[in-house]
């Protein structure tokens, strides 16, 4: 149990707005229009409030509000902390949805869970759907400070399946599919060591291809399942990420 001054500093850093800010290389940071205008006019903070600062790739930074202004607050970073490199690193390349609401429900709780790498599949089987790029990105830095992080998981454009199979180097790939063949459920792969990399891939809703299955098999990658029932897309992919990442 936390006590004394620890609980103190936990529940004062639980109580601060948490924002991202690209560059934290500056001592002196503005916000930008739409991030100002939360924290001045929605949350009503003014000069001398404190907030916290992420860029996303690690470092985390104190900072005191030394101007109100809606459309430009400024913020003097106060502290600097650097969260190391994640050892476990999950990295899942899963095929776009026509649906494009539960795809951004996969997005939000990948990153939430914690992986570190995203990467939109077009398969044979895919229905192709418009990526909006920027969209997803807000997704994802959204569900990033709602949990509470400082790293934000990297996101791809999307990649055709073939060239899917070829990324690397990676200590573990798997590729979970319904066809009715020889494949282990996916926690008998459980690495002895904590700093590692894994890729998974998680196919459309009609299942990847005989042919890319071989394709994946052939290049190192061990067909697994997720288990006994037949799950979406974004749902196998919430439980492979969690598998992976708990491992």
């Amino acid at each position: 149990m936390l006590a004394g001054l620890e609980l103190f500093l936990f529940l004062r850093n639980m109580a601060l707005p948490f924002f991202y800010v690209e560059n934290l290389e500056s001592n002196s940071i503005v916000l930008d229009e739409e991030t100002s205008k939360y924290v001045i006019q929605v949350l009503r903070m003014n000069k001398g409030d404190s907030i916290l600062l992420t860029n996303g790739k690690g470092k985390k930074a104190d900072g005191e509000i030394v101007d109100n202004n809606r459309k430009r607050c400024g913020v003097k970073i106060t502290s600097l902390t650097e969260e190391n490199v994640k050892g476990h690193r999950v990295s899942i390349a899963i095929s776009l949805i026509k649906n494009s609401s539960r795809f951004e429900w996969f997005l939000e709780k990948a990153t939430e869970i914690g992986v570190s790498e995203i990467i939109p599949l077009v398969c044979q089987r895919t229905e192709k759907e418009k990526f909006r790029n920027e969209r997803m990105q807000t997704i994802i830095v959204s569900a990033m400070l709602q949990s509470q992080q400082c790293w934000m998981p990297v996101l791809h454009e999307p990649i055709e399946f073939p060239k899917a199979i070829q990324l690397g180097p990676f200590q573990k790939k798997f590729i979970a599919h319904c066809l009715p063949q020889q494949k282990q459920a996916l926690p008998h792969y459980s690495p002895i060591i904590t700093d590692y990399s894994s890729l998974i891939l998680i196919g459309p809703e009609g299942d990847f291809t005989p042919d890319e299955i071989q394709s994946a098999i052939k290049n190192n990658f061990l067909p697994v399942t997720l288990g006994a029932t037949r799950l979406r897309t974004e749902t196998a992919g919430i439980v492979a990420a969690a598998l992976l990442y708990i491992q």
